[in-house]
């Protein structure tokens, strides 16, 4: 998906304001805003790599607590105005107060997976957090899964592009190739199953839903 920053800007972001820039363009990425929070991660891993004008280990540190900062943040701002908006304005796209419902039920039964999952995805990065506070995914366990998924995330793509250098960019692209081609097979496989089971799963949420109120 389009981003704000092209690699040039990013380049010259991280020489200006080093770990702090990795920290802010991760957390508001993660907040909602289409920033390269996860191309700002690789490029400073291959710049310490390349130059060691960086640590690694404060890389992968800015980069988990711009995530966990930022999607806390979303989570919050989803829990406060996501519901009321969907509510309202839900019914426009097809979002009726029963399909709500559903979508508060899944959350609560498979919110943590989503969230951690979600870190991976270009998109769902960007969405998966305010969408856990407007289904109202319980805090603990909101927090458990993303501060889980930052870590890993930051770990495996600040690591990695550290240690394969230049070659890691060469070999990101078809691992987002088949991470997405797998995230629409998994999409497609949960419709079907979705349209074949709507009244049962809706009876399920509703019966959920109202012990916990």
């Amino acid at each position: 998906m389009p981003h704000l920053l092209d690699q040039a800007q990013i380049a010259a972001i991280l020489a200006t304001f080093g770990y702090w820039a990795i920290f802010f363009v991760v957390a508001l990425e993660s907040a909602g805003i289409p920033l390269p929070g996860e191309t700002m991660l690789v490029g400073a891993a291959i710049l310490a790599r390349l130059s060691g004008a960086m640590a690694i280990e404060d890389i992968v540190v800015a980069a988990a607590a711009g995530a966990i900062v930022g999607d806390n943040f979303g989570y919050w701002m989803g829990r406060e105005f996501g519901t009321k908006l969907l509510e309202r304005y839900g019914h426009y796209v097809g979002l009726g107060p029963e399909k709500l419902r559903l979508g508060q039920y899944l959350f609560y039964r498979w919110g943590g997976a989503i969230v951690f999952f979600g870190r991976f995805f270009a998109l769902l990065r960007i969405l998966a957090a305010s969408l856990a506070g407007a289904n109202h995914l319980p805090p603990g366990r909101f927090f458990i899964y993303n501060a889980a998924g930052g870590v890993v995330w930051a770990c495996v793509f600040g690591y990695g592009a550290y240690f394969l250098t230049a070659g890691f960019e060469k070999i990101k692209g078809p691992i987002a190739i088949a991470l997405a081609c797998g995230l629409a097979i998994g999409l497609f496989m949960l419709w079907r199953y979705y349209k074949r089971h709507e009244a049962r799963l809706i009876r399920e949420a509703d019966a959920i839903l109202s012990q916990r109120r």
